[in-house]
């Protein structure tokens, strides 16, 4: 607790003026008197030195300001950063090893992480592969993260979100979080070869109807 005033009950104090300027060592009932002049309170503001350090401010603003560096103090201490990995359904034992180390380096650190599971091809009409492979993850990894959010389903993709357990109760597993992958995220590249193959498709079944239409008429 900050003491102010006739609280202060060291029998000499260091004084300290707004600007910093000192104004030497006196007994506490100077130092405010001094304070008073001018309209200001004595504040503790280093109650362990020898002797404590007072200075002479204004009481109620140095507590809003010590208020709002404590605040600010305790948002960067608990800010965390959003990270993600992806991965495919066909994933290699190789890349998975790689990508879960990675993920435990994230939350090792703190951070959240978002796992998403990009869908391609004939994959979408197996959803259940993705579901497997996250929920693969997630065993793998309960002995680092919370699951905030279970996987689910956003378009072609399925996706979850991953938070660190308390640091005593993490147990790393996955050590190789560095290396060369076999198969890169280059999943707009893949959304492109997608849509070539749609199209393809399309143009395959308007040609076979034409020649289904060529044979009716003949």
């Amino acid at each position: 607790m900050t003491r102010i005033n006739e609280r202060i009950r060291a029998p000499r104090v260091r004084v300290v003026l707004p600007d910093g300027q000192q104004l030497g060592v006196m007994p506490p009932a100077e130092a405010l008197q001094k304070a008073k002049l001018v309209g200001l309170d004595l504040v503790e503001i280093a109650a362990k030195a020898d002797p404590p350090v007072c200075r002479i401010i204004d009481y109620g603003k140095y507590k809003y300001e010590q208020a709002k560096l404590s605040k600010q103090q305790k948002t960067s201490k608990n800010a965390t950063r959003m990270k993600e990995i992806k991965f495919r359904v066909r994933t290699e034992q190789h890349d998975y090893n790689i990508k879960l180390g990675r993920i435990e380096t994230f939350l090792d650190e703190g951070h959240k992480v978002r796992v998403v599971l990009q869908y391609r091809g004939r994959e979408n009409a197996h959803k259940e592969l993705g579901f497997d492979k996250l929920n693969r993850i997630i065993g793998d990894l309960k002995t680092m993260a919370n699951v905030d959010q279970p996987p689910r389903l956003s378009g072609r993709a399925v996706g979850m979100l991953l938070s660190p357990l308390p640091q005593a109760q993490r147990q790393r597993k996955f050590h190789l979080y560095h290396g060369e992958l076999i198969d890169e995220d280059e999943f707009a590249a893949e959304e492109e070869e997608e849509e070539v193959e749609v199209v393809t498709e399309a143009k395959e079944s308007d040609s076979d109807g034409e020649e289904d239409s060529d044979r009716a008429e003949a």
